[in-house]
């Protein structure tokens, strides 16, 4: 817990070394102080829990994002976590409907993991990054502040991300529209 006479009304959680650090006023009496350690406790923990979703989670989202942005055209039968995924955010098989996210993406902000999940659902309906496949995910708000993210945090952490352009790499199964959603 950090106390900051400075701080007059906010009060912040976050994790840093592992530890959780809860920043706040240090007029705030020991009650008041016990209350919001445990109202920041527990928003961190479902902002965690929202960044971390189960297979489950994805695939409702993915519902939710196709409806909102892509007409409920894009049906998935399966999301999930894929740790085997080292190049690419996220890859698709239109064959069967499937999407894997890489386990890389848990812990980035929602907005970014619902961009992979609409680029990967826009793979349902095109194959390629042609310009009916971008219009699709075009439709995404957040999509071109997304992929600046992703370049930026590829960058920092020394990652490729499977083509520097953001295409598709060549894949043997031509059922499969695996592309590096960046």
């Amino acid at each position: 817990m950090r106390r900051s006479l400075r701080r007059r009304r906010t009060v912040t959680a976050f994790r840093e070394n592992g530890r959780v650090v809860v920043c706040l006023p240090s007029r705030l009496s020991k009650a008041e102080e016990r209350r919001w350690v445990q109202v920041m406790l527990d928003r961190l923990a479902a902002q965690e829990k929202r960044r971390r979703p189960s297979d489950e989670g994805l695939l409702a989202r993915a519902g939710e994002l196709s409806r909102k942005y892509l007409g409920g055209r894009a049906t998935p039968s399966s999301v999930r976590w894929s740790s085997t995924q080292r190049a690419r955010w996220g890859s698709c098989t239109p064959s069967d409907g499937s999407i894997r996210l890489s386990s890389r993406l848990q812990g980035l902000p929602t907005w970014v993991i619902d961009y992979v999940l609409v680029h990967e659902l826009a793979h349902l309906l095109v194959n390629d990054h042609g310009p009916e496949f971008w219009a699709l995910v075009g439709e995404y708000p957040r999509a071109e502040r997304a992929r600046g993210f992703l370049d930026g945090y590829s960058h920092a952490a020394g990652m490729t991300s499977g083509a520097d352009d953001g295409d598709a790499e060549a894949d043997e199964n031509p059922d499969s529209a695996e592309a590096a959603a960046t």
